[in-house]
């Protein structure tokens, strides 16, 4: 069961577009997505989905429009930046380190909320074994929240493709993001994977973090979402809550079937 929802606006997307050379990715999309929610934004492939993302976290630079995170523009901002007002990302396609362990991978993401240099990891004097201790409890604390804690000393390529789905989730939790942006984490699972997925956003979204989510399984959308924003050819066509969605002509005509 859903518990309430905080009423804050945490992002705020303003008449955002991209276009690249004469294509039009993303066209003057409007969307709030309010703290504490779960937003998920569907379409077709080529919708233009995974661009807002990008344009989100600061790898690409929007041609016009607002993006507003927690009361700062963010619109062009460089990725770090970005990541260090609070936001964390997850990709399409798994990004890990695969010669390192589970561990040694969420440890890197924690290590952005660090003092700790690259220079000073090197020699690690005393003063920061302490903060060195405190990034890997937090980082088997993040392995524990996902239900991957046993597998920390393996290395993350071996671990099964959910599994390292898991992982990619506690290495950008690890950061202590405000907002979590998951990009299609249940592509590739199987049913029951994508049962645990659900119950684990439920989860994430619980401890007061909020999340936006791109995916093309309609079933675990409508069941975490709070709010679902639908677009093609980067428009914005329709936004509600899912049984609004479910309802909607169009949307069920283009995207969910007759």
């Amino acid at each position: 069961m859903k518990k309430d929802k905080m009423t804050d606006s945490l992002l705020n997307i303003q008449d955002l577009r991209k276009t690249f050379g004469g294509v039009v990715a993303v066209n003057d999309l409007n969307f709030t997505v309010l703290q504490g929610n779960v937003t998920s934004v569907i379409g077709p492939n080529g919708a233009g989905k995974t661009t807002v993302f990008n344009l989100i976290t600061g790898f690409i630079a929007p041609t016009s429009g607002h993006i507003r995170f927690s009361g700062h523009e963010i619109a062009g901002k460089k990725p770090h930046l970005v990541a260090g007002l609070g936001i964390a990302r997850t990709f399409q396609h798994i990004q890990i380190f695969p010669k390192m362990t589970a561990l040694e991978n969420v440890m890197v993401g924690r290590h952005l909320r660090s003092r700790t240099g690259l220079f000073s990891s090197f020699i690690l004097p005393p003063f920061l074994r302490k903060e060195e201790k405190e990034v890997r409890d937090a980082a088997y604390k993040w392995l524990e929240l996902v239900r991957i804690d046993d597998q920390a000393q393996k290395q993350a390529g071996s671990l099964p493709l959910g599994n390292q789905r898991k992982l990619e989730i506690a290495r950008a939790l690890a950061s202590e993001p405000k907002l979590l942006l998951l990009d299609e984490p249940a592509s590739g699972l199987n049913s029951r994977e994508k049962m645990s997925m659900g119950d684990l956003i439920a989860k994430i979204r619980d401890t007061g973090i909020t999340i936006m989510l791109v995916e093309h399984d309609m079933e675990l959308v409508m069941d975490i979402s709070d709010k679902v924003v639908v677009v093609s050819f980067g428009s914005r066509i329709a936004e509600g809550s899912p049984a609004d969605i479910q309802a909607n002509p169009d949307v069920i005509a283009a995207y969910l079937g007759e």
